[in-house]
């Protein structure tokens, strides 16, 4: 057996087995995490997670809500949902397909996949008469199963280790329950607590903050913040495009499912159009940030 004791590898009995071998430091590890890691991220099917992930993230989920509840109105419930379903596969299938992260791909199956989400969490309720709690309380197992098979198959959470087809169906299994969850908390909370649709945002809005103070100030985890804002940024902005689409009776603004969710997708496609030509979201991963990413994440 041999252990690992810098400068050098040493067997048990404490003698190099091989004197002239070049010392192996945290400098040479190092040194070899950043030649492997740029040909991982290459390969990366998500996008590098800036300030603008979390702008269209949290658009999307706006658009999700209202675009649900603007089709669920307009049309059969069953041919709504059903039209949900086509969407999402052709969105993931789309994005299976693509060999690298693609902005247009990658979002259009997160805009399918924040449709069909509210869609399920909200036929639980209104179908089937499930209160919110208990489907929130669902989603949130459901989610924590997901991770646990993940954790388990691949050793790791991180979106930056999406470089394979097993790991990208954990990754879009994990996407499409944490939108469920996030439909479902957020319904909770503003109808069953009764806090309202504004209120419920600005309590998400400060329940983000959680995650994002803990990773700059006291160190949480990574992948953790990262997991708990993505879960949390969708009843944030889900309560916000309730409250500016729904009417003024159920206290909202009412400006109308239909135009809230144009105006949400035009601003998408905006900003999708634009990372796709600047190309803000896929960045090279080199020197010094580039281990301490690949030491965060096992890599």
């Amino acid at each position: 057996m041999w252990s690992l004791s810098n400068p050098v590898l040493r067997n048990e009995t404490g003698v190099d087995p091989n004197p002239d071998r070049p010392p192996r430091s945290a400098v040479d590890l190092r040194t070899r995490g950043s030649r492997t890691r740029p040909a991982l991220q290459a390969l990366s099917k998500v996008p590098e997670v800036t300030v603008y992930f979390w702008i269209v993230k949290v658009l999307t989920t706006g658009m999700g809500e209202t675009t649900s509840d603007y089709l669920v109105h307009r049309i059969a419930p069953t041919v709504a949902v059903g039209i949900g379903a086509v969407g999402i596969v052709i969105g993931l299938a789309l994005q299976f397909s693509a060999r690298r992260y693609v902005a247009a791909v990658y979002w259009f199956a997160v805009v399918m996949v924040a449709v069909f989400g509210t869609m399920v969490a909200d036929v639980l309720h209104v179908g089937f008469g499930i209160p919110y709690f208990a489907s929130s309380a669902f989603f949130a197992v459901a989610l924590a199963a997901v991770f646990a098979s993940w954790q388990s198959s691949e050793q790791t959470l991180s979106i930056h280790s999406i470089v394979t087809r097993r790991r990208e169906a954990f990754y879009w299994a994990t996407v499409m329950t944490t939108f469920a969850l996030g439909t479902a908390a957020g319904d909770l909370t503003a109808r069953t607590v009764g806090l309202g649709y504004f209120f419920s945002g600005v309590m998400f809005m400060a329940l983000i903050a959680v995650p994002v103070v803990g990773y700059w100030r006291f160190g949480l985890n990574p992948i953790l913040a990262f997991w708990f804002a993505y879960v949390v940024t969708r009843p944030l902005g889900a309560s916000f495009a309730d409250w500016i689409a729904v009417p003024r009776a159920r206290g909202g603004l009412g400006l109308g499912t239909g135009p809230v969710s144009l105006v949400l997708a035009v601003a998408i496609a905006g900003l999708v159009a634009y990372l796709a030509v600047s190309r803000r979201d896929v960045t090279a991963q080199t020197g010094y940030r580039d281990d301490r990413a690949a030491l965060a994440v096992g890599d």
